[in-house]
């Protein structure tokens, strides 16, 4: 098999990735928040094996890395010094801006990401997979709809990335629909 991207870039994410989210949860459990980032890297992996001309590297360390700015004390030049300004940039992407007001977040996101190559726009479908499970319980039915409508938002925008990741997102917002009722 022709790997289009090496364990051992996917490795040195991991770690790095694991050490910066260590003691972090996912929200609403007490799973590790590193299997957040394991998941959104397997849907990316899984994309790259029916997507021609993509850079793997590029597309698993932005996974494995996409919630290091955004969610720890690492900074944009640590990505850059580690891993390269293109990562780097692709991470800096996929970060909200906690500046803006909540609901003027998800646009500017997608915009910085349409500005970047098609596989950070990968890593931003498989986020939004990877987190279209069971909302927590404390979220209301407002919240749980909000968020389905931005993954949705997400679908529109950045289905052109992958047909195999747009595909996977339209089923889970599909399947999403039942936490509305």
């Amino acid at each position: 098999m022709n790997l289009n991207w090496s364990q051992e870039k996917y490795i040195k994410a991991y770690k790095f990735a694991a050490i910066a989210h260590q003691g972090q949860t996912i929200p609403g459990s007490e799973t590790p928040y590193i299997m957040h980032l394991s998941f959104v890297a397997m849907e990316v992996i899984a994309a790259l094996s029916t997507e021609q001309n993509c850079d793997g590297d590029l597309a698993v360390q932005a996974a494995i890395l996409h919630d290091t700015i955004e969610d720890t004390n690492t900074s944009f030049a640590q990505i850059s010094d580690e891993f390269g300004e293109v990562v780097a940039q692709g991470v800096l992407a996929l970060t909200k801006d906690n500046s803006l007001e909540k609901s003027l977040q998800i646009e500017d996101t997608l915009r910085r990401i349409q500005e970047q190559p098609k596989e950070i726009w990968m890593v931003k479908l498989a986020d939004r997979i990877s987190n279209l499970q069971a909302p927590p319980h404390y979220w209301t039915k407002e919240k749980i709809n909000k968020y389905r409508d931005e993954g949705i938002l997400i679908y529109e925008t950045l289905k052109g990335a992958s047909n195999f990741l747009a595909s996977r997102l339209n089923h889970k917002i599909e399947v999403y629909q039942k936490f509305l009722l």
